[in-house]
């Protein structure tokens, strides 16, 4: 049986290591905008402070939305069994393995295929508040869920 502490570990994880990237990033890019300040003058420079600070903006977006994600993740309680569809649920529809959380890549957990979707979208909101063997269609293909856990 699939355990959702694994499942939720590895996508803790994820994110972190995600989070750690565009930290490094930004930490970069403040540092370069710096040194290129203490040696540039003119247009040029000028141009090329405008487009790090472009970058930089973008990347703390970024950031922030993978900060949200974890807030999510952090916010899960895997030990709460699920009776309907909610957050932090492991629900089995048609064959796919759906982990309610946020939107995150897929992984591979115990030679099974974990999507990870949000509440909001269009599978996950067919999920949350309903039981075992609800049946729903999502762009003219049925879905039904088989387990939740």
């Amino acid at each position: 049986m699939i355990k959702k502490e694994t499942i939720l570990h590895r996508y803790k994880e994820l994110i972190q290591d995600r989070i750690d990237v565009f930290h490094d990033m930004i930490t970069s890019l403040t540092e370069d905008a710096q040194n290129d300040a203490k040696g540039s003058a003119g247009d040029k420079h000028e141009t090329a402070l405008s487009m790090m600070h472009l970058e930089q903006e973008k990347l703390n977006y970024k950031l922030k939305e993978l900060l949200d994600q974890k807030t999510i993740l952090d916010n899960i309680d895997v030990t709460r069994e699920h009776r309907v569809g909610a957050l932090g649920s492991l629900v089995k529809v048609n064959d796919l393995w759906v982990f309610i959380s946020s939107a995150l890549p897929k992984i591979i957990v115990e030679d099974k295929t974990i999507f990870a979707v949000s509440p909001n979208a269009p599978l996950g909101s067919n999920i949350i508040g309903n039981r075992v063997g609800h049946s729903f269609e999502i762009n003219g293909k049925k879905y039904s869920i088989d387990s939740i856990i």
